[in-house]
């Protein structure tokens, strides 16, 4: 049976290690304008007393929300008492202050250590991360806000913690932003009225929140059709009178939560606007921007999304490996023909070794990935910020990456949790053990937020095609100059070698799938997700290898601290060995690819 402890097991040991000894980012970002006063010792410190938070107050309630789901009475939503007073664990600790800019009140943290704050935050309770996320509409609401409405939203949202919501799919559109209908009509100044009905909507209606902000795509009346004729608008559940006092009651409200497979502590949401009752709102900047400015929340949504599937598999894969070590099962399979040789823990077992090895090195790759990511949003901010001519190079990569960290995480989080469960045998199918939970809560990080094949697209269509693929070759230029290299010497050139390989192939891919546009965009459509696998798969593989050049240096200076550094050099065989040639099969797919699908009839399905 399990223990009695937080289903939540941080790796700190390894978020550190992405931090300080590979990114280094006390030397490239800690204690420069315009982050806050941080230094090494205090960014560890605080990672350590969060951790300590997630572990025990905040995974508390992870469990209780699941059996004791959110209510909906009378349009307000009743959270259960336990993630109450988790939600209070967060804010007394300060933790929605980290990243906020230190004119907010804030402590100005780099994206790096933001990130890595918001794995361990969303590993121990995913559910109650996402009521977390007004702190980014409160920097959205900064950045591209009036004046006036800064001074309206801004203090209190951050003094008296109110949730803030992204609204955008309807019920007919779904993934089709620019199908929505939610119409909006100007009142006068920037205020403006909404009339409409909104869907799956993270975090809608809480009765914890004093007031919720919702950021709403919404179309003016004569705007034109698609996602260019959309504005934002920021729509308060109580009216926000200038100066920041509260008003009346506005006019949105929940009309359904939704029943759903996972994540049932996350209350996801109908909104109603504009029912028998006005549903006012603030056009933002008082400019008709909306896609371009609610894409500053998406790509964070996006962002935070990649990194809760990493942060599950990597809970999950400690707790497999724990189970492992103290569960006594069958002989050692050298032995297995004695009658009287000695049960040992499962670890010892082969199949149990492959699939801890396949959660540790993804789980690992998927956390580089993501903080190499961040790190990359770190230099945007010290180069001026987004959109900044400084800052082009690490802002384009940012943009790239973006598709990976949510498509590969989400998608190959879900496959591996399924190893997860399986090192616990029928144990882990219980709901004794936190797998069966961690699955069907994850399983939706593949589908909001934009599906994987939107992600896919999103990649090819936009990001790559954006600049001619100038972004992407920069990248693999890259991975070519470490394959190329002598990165960690003779003990690592079998890996360096597959990293080459596997980058011919990816070159291959791309240049196949490039020639095949003159026939079809179909082909994009059939083989995109395909080479967003494969283009994930290559980053990280790159980005592991890199990780044990760095381990055996360490190695050699902290012996005390060897079996780490030799978990890392693991990982990056393990995944150069079993992962990579995986991507000359893919080219070959891609190859052989033809649209005899497409041409099938309808009816033959």
């Amino acid at each position: 049976m399990p223990s009695a402890s937080s289903h939540y097991k941080a790796n700190l040991r390894d978020l550190n290690f992405n931090l300080f000894e590979f990114l280094d980012i006390g030397h490239t970002s800690l204690g420069k304008a315009p982050f806050g006063d941080f230094d090494e010792t205090a960014a560890r410190q605080t990672l350590e007393t969060f951790a300590a938070l997630c572990t025990h107050e905040l995974a508390a309630s992870f469990a209780e929300s699941e059996h004791h789901p959110p209510r909906l009475e009378g349009g307000e939503v009743r959270l259960p008492p336990g993630m109450k007073r988790s939600l209070t664990a967060y804010y007394d600790a300060g933790m929605h202050h980290l990243e906020l800019p230190t004119a907010l009140g804030g402590m100005a943290a780099p994206p790096t250590l933001g990130w890595a704050a918001f794995e361990l935050l969303v590993g121990a309770n995913p559910a109650l991360a996402f009521f977390t996320l007004g702190n980014i509409l409160a920097r959205v609401i900064d950045r591209l806000g009036t004046e006036s409405q800064k001074k309206r939203y801004l203090p209190a949202m951050m003094e008296r913690r109110w949730v803030g919501t992204m609204v955008l799919t309807e019920p007919d559109a779904g993934s089709d932003v620019g199908a929505a209908r939610t119409k909006a009509r100007r009142v006068e100044g920037d205020v403006w009225e909404l009339e409409g009905v909104k869907r799956f909507i993270t975090s809608a209606e809480t009765d914890h929140a004093e007031n919720i902000v919702h950021m709403v795509l919404a179309r003016p009346e004569g705007a034109g059709p698609g996602t260019k004729g959309l504005s934002l608008f920021i729509v308060p559940k109580f009216w926000v009178e200038e100066g920041g006092v509260l008003g009346e009651r506005n006019g949105v409200v929940c009309t359904k939560i939704e029943d759903k497979m996972g994540l049932k502590g996350s209350v996801t949401s109908e909104l109603t606007f504009g029912d028998g009752q006005r549903a006012r709102g603030l056009l933002l900047g008082e400019v008709h921007d909306g896609i371009r400015q609610m894409f500053h929340i998406i790509e964070q949504a996006r962002m935070a999304v990649g990194m809760k599937s990493m942060a599950t598999l990597s809970t999950a894969y400690l707790n497999a490996l724990e189970f492992t070590r103290e569960r006594k099962q069958g002989a050692d399979l050298m032995g297995a023909r004695d009658a009287h040789a000695p049960r040992v823990p499962i670890l010892r077992h082969p199949d149990v070794r492959r699939m801890l090895m396949a959660q540790k090195a993804h789980a690992e790759g998927m956390r580089a990935l993501a903080l190499y990511t961040a790190s990359m949003q770190d230099q945007v901010e010290l180069r001026g910020g987004h959109r900044a001519l400084e800052a082009a190079e690490y802002d384009s990569l940012n943009d790239l990456l973006l598709p990976l960290v949510k498509g590969y995480c989400s998608e190959k989080a879900y496959e591996l949790l399924a190893l997860s469960l399986q090192c616990l045998g029928g144990s882990g199918y219980l709901k004794d053990y936190p797998m069966e939970q961690y699955i069907r809560d994850q399983k939706i990080d593949t589908l909001y937020e934009g599906t994987t094949h939107i992600q896919a697209l999103d990649l090819l269509m936009r990001k790559v095609a954006r600049d001619g693929g100038t972004t992407l070759q920069g990248l693999l230029g890259r991975v070519r100059a470490t394959a190329e290299g002598d990165e960690g010497g003779e003990e690592l050139k079998a890996e360096r070698a597959a990293l080459g390989q596997g980058l011919t192939a990816m070159e291959t891919m791309l240049g196949t799938l490039m020639g095949k546009l003159g026939e079809s965009v179909y082909h994009v459509g059939l083989q995109g997700n395909r080479v967003l696998m494969a283009l994930a798969d290559l980053i990280v593989g790159w980005l592991l290898v890199r990780h044990a050049a760095v381990a055996l240096e360490r190695a050699k200076e902290n012996p005390g601290d060897k079996a780490f550094y030799a978990g890392k050099v693991a990982s990056a065989r393990w995944f150069c060995h079993e992962v990579l040639p995986g991507l000359e099969h893919a080219a070959r797919m891609v190859e052989r690819g033809d649209l005899e699908l497409m041409n099938l009839p309808d009816e033959s399905f």
